[in-house]
């Protein structure tokens, strides 16, 4: 798993299957940062501090900082690039055997050398860890891998899958200290041992203190000398106020939306702070249990689907800090298309929603209830699911009520298909296709809402998956979107606006906030 400095549209380019390879110069020799010391106000909570478990927007930010993956993505860009590795390729036409060549002089913090034995151990032991909350469920097409000497790795893949590189730049691909992990079970201590840009120096309940790696080889240099993150456990108010009242420098993940328009929109002098706007893939669907007496039926959720006023819900509920989702891939993501715009139109239409149910044989009022969670998928979704439902009632075609559960137990009934409408947020593990329709429709998806269609399973995700080349997907993914909007298992509802809110002597945000959803502690500065 969400003003200045809008990042441009990001587009997926090609190539993953061609070598990836450091450019002359890019290996850091000296880490060391510079500069002043930021303090980032984060509500948020890290659930985890070791990368075999841990598969939330926190725990990554953490990963992506303090551990090397293979690869990595740039700043501004969605292609992988080398960054423990010298270079990448997949060494055989198939895209089912995947090596990677290690820089030289790579560390961990604590002085133990970086090796292939390390990249194997990484990854075999999350895999056998398997842990229910971590990364493993990305790698289901990972066969075996091997370390023939110490400066290469070589992975071989079960099926072909193009879009491994992504899936190994993410935060699922830390490269862990054989030497201090246990091979079978998780770090319970709140430590972290990576070979990052920073160090974990401490973990607590209400911050985590991180200094420069001075051990660190790779390809950025830090330009502050070192970040705290202040945990604020999901208090906005509380996140705010320290920002106003100067004990944090900037704020990230957190603040309400309207904190955000009353700042941005605020013209008094002496605030000294800047709104700082970014792209972003992050999305919330509503997702229908197909089994459901009600929601099982495709006229209801095609009234739905001509109802939602997706317009006014961005302005009313998150003032503008989100925009209209038509589509099951985001914006800027390779394979964007409008397939519920073309079909649903963007204004409710009430005689095309009757249609739909009478079509379906249903003449009188529709009883509904929208299942919501508080804060996992943002502090507005129980306003959000309440405007929804209002929509729907206001229409005279449905009787729609919100209830709304701890996460916990959310999960769970949804689990054991009690629910027959709920919501589902997103933030994606890579800025790829493939991340936004193999997880929500592939064999044993996410979502369990029980949707299978076979044309997408047998066909178009295992098409897609294996084209090393990404724009050579747009008709299939087209495809795939247009059975969705048709067969209705979800509805897009928003994508959001990624923001952080600083004081104006804080610089390279616009650098942390793009598609990739790596926040990139070495862009920031102070002074």
């Amino acid at each position: 798993m969400n003003m200045r400095n809008q990042l441009p549209v990001l587009i997926v380019t090609t190539g993953l299957a061609a070598g990836l390879l450091a450019g002359c110069g890019s290996e850091t020799d000296d880490s060391s940062g510079t500069g002043s010391p930021v303090v980032m106000g984060m509500s948020d909570d890290v659930l985890a501090t070791d990368p075999a478990s841990g598969y939330d927007p926190g725990s990554w930010l953490l990963f992506n900082n303090v551990f090397q993956s293979l690869l990595s993505f740039p700043k501004g860009g969605t292609e992988p690039e080398p960054e423990a590795a010298r270079q990448c390729s997949f060494t055989d036409t198939e895209t089912r055997v995947y090596s990677c060549t290690l820089k030289d002089g790579l560390k961990f913090s604590n002085g133990d050398p970086l090796t292939s034995k390390d990249v194997k151990f990484s990854f075999d032991r999350m895999l056998k860890i398997n842990d229910s909350a971590g990364p493993a469920i990305m790698f289901p097409m990972l066969g075996s891998v091997a370390a023939p000497d110490e400066k290469t790795v070589v992975f071989r893949l079960k099926y072909a899958d193009a879009t491994f590189p992504s899936k190994i730049a993410s935060g699922a691909g830390a490269i862990v200290d054989h030497k201090v992990y246990p091979a079978d079970a998780l770090r319970k201590d709140g430590q972290a041992v990576g070979s990052g840009p920073y160090k974990l120096d401490s973990f607590g309940k209400d911050k985590a203190v991180f200094s420069v790696n001075g051990a660190y080889r790779g390809g950025v240099k830090p330009r502050n000398s070192g970040v705290t993150i202040r945990f604020f456990h999901g208090d906005q108010s509380a996140l705010k106020k320290a920002l106003l009242n100067r004990e944090v420098d900037l704020a990230y993940r957190g603040l309400a939306a309207s904190d955000i328009a009353d700042i941005d929109n605020d013209t008094s002098t002496g605030r000294g702070i800047e709104v700082v706007e970014g792209s972003s893939a992050e999305v919330q669907h509503l997702v229908f249990n197909m089994n459901d007496p009600m929601a099982g039926k495709l006229g209801v959720r095609k009234a739905i689907a001509y109802l939602l006023d997706r317009e006014a819900l961005v302005s009313k509920v998150y003032n503008d800090t989100a925009t209209p989702l038509y589509s099951i891939i985001p914006a800027g993501i390779t394979g964007h298309q409008t397939s519920f715009f073309d079909a649903y139109g963007a204004r409710p239409s009430k005689a095309r929603a009757a249609a739909a149910l009478r079509a379906a044989g249903i003449t009188g009022k529709v009883p509904l209830t929208l299942w919501s969670t508080p804060s996992r998928y943002g502090p507005a979704t129980d306003e959000e699911l309440k405007t929804i439902a209002r929509q729907l009632t206001e229409s005279g075609l449905f009787e729609a009520t919100v209830k709304s559960v701890p996460f916990g137990q959310y999960e769970k009934d949804i689990a054991a298909g009690k629910y027959g409408v709920y919501v589902k947020g997103w933030v994606p593990d890579y800025p790829d296709p493939d991340n936004f329709t193999a997880p929500f429709f592939g064999k044993g998806n996410v979502l369990d809402n029980h949707y299978a269609n076979s044309t997408i399973t047998g066909d178009l995700i295992p098409k897609t998956a294996a084209e090393s080349d990404r724009s050579a997907t747009d008709a299939d993914y087209s495809r795939l979107q247009d059975i969705v909007a048709e067969d209705v298992p979800v509805i897009p509802v928003w994508q959001a606006k990624q923001y952080a809110v600083a004081r104006d002597d804080v610089y390279g945000l616009e650098y942390c906030l793009d598609a990739s959803t790596v926040f990139r502690f070495w862009e920031i500065s102070k002074g």
